[in-house]
């Protein structure tokens, strides 16, 4: 249960790095750059991934799409912070587990039964009550969330694939990913650099990575709950999605006063409702 508990600390406290980072005139683009910097060197460093294994057969039409995705949506999480708070943000996260659930049904002809339909008719009010927001001036704030859901979906189903498309083990092939991010986002920082004559700033390296080590600890935690509830991993996938929305909404209303409303506050208890029956459903399979 202890790597269950830091694993949710760990997911909660990038939102609230980022949250900080406001204060701060960070450049999100060197933040996620030195983020992945961080997070190869603890992979390879606890990890110890072969790399003699890497060669041509390796799913590069899995990896290539995930590594551009990782940073992109990292960049999306951080504007979705910024702009709707942590509480929205880490539940449109979390809801993002119904993607690849439906996925798996329309594409790859798994069981649908009622539980889950259940819990996807009470899903979607769950994430309109929770975005919903008075009309403002920056009214299409809520793409930023939107991106969020879709993309950690995405990037579920394409991890799913991994597992199944190669022998190369997990950890390796999360190196490979993460050098490819890596490459992705440090495009992007250099663009900003020449382009709009972003500076290198300290700050950025030292929020980078910071977000990097809980990043890194959340994957890491997050593996180790596995192994220690290894025959009922659907205790890991409940408290993970549950305790991050509690304690993001927590540490978001207490910490950072975000101001949440009367269909919020519904929505998290839909979303918490909705999680609590697809978790059901996977232990009926």
């Amino acid at each position: 249960m202890l790597f269950l508990i830091l694993s949710i600390l760990c997911s909660v406290t990038v939102g609230v790095i980022f949250k900080l980072g406001r204060n701060y005139s960070l450049t999100i683009s060197q933040v996620v750059s030195w983020n992945y910097v961080m997070a190869l060197l603890l992979c390879y460093f606890f990890f110890t991934p072969d790399l003699t294994m890497i060669d041509s057969t390796a799913p590069w039409e899995i990896y290539v799409p995930l590594g551009i995705l990782l940073p992109t949506v990292f960049l999306f999480l951080a504007a979705s912070i910024k702009h709707m708070g942590i509480v929205k943000t880490d539940a449109a996260q979390r809801l993002s587990l119904f993607i690849p659930i439906l996925a798996a049904w329309l594409l790859f002809d798994e069981a649908f039964n009622s539980t889950k339909l259940v819990a996807f008719l009470i899903a979607l009010p769950a994430l309109l009550l929770i975005l919903n927001k008075k009309t403002d001036n920056h009214n299409n704030n809520w793409i930023y969330p939107a991106v969020v859901l879709v993309g950690f979906g995405a990037i579920d189903i394409l991890f799913k694939q991994i597992a199944l498309a190669t022998s190369l083990p997990f950890t390796t092939s999360l190196f490979i990913t993460f050098g490819i991010s890596l490459i992705v986002i440090l495009a992007v920082a250099m663009y900003e650099l020449i382009a709009k004559k972003a500076t290198l700033k300290r700050n950025n390296l030292f929020f980078g990575a910071v977000v990097g080590l809980f990043n890194f600890g959340n994957i890491l935690f997050y593996l180790k709950a596995h192994q220690a509830f290894a025959k009922n991993p659907s205790t890991v996938f409940a408290a993970m999605n549950m305790g991050v929305i509690i304690i993001g909404s927590l540490v978001g209303v207490l910490l950072f006063k975000e101001k949440l409303n009367t269909k919020n506050y519904i929505g998290l208890a839909f979303a918490l409702i909705a999680i609590v029956l697809i978790t059901f459903s996977q232990m009926a399979n």
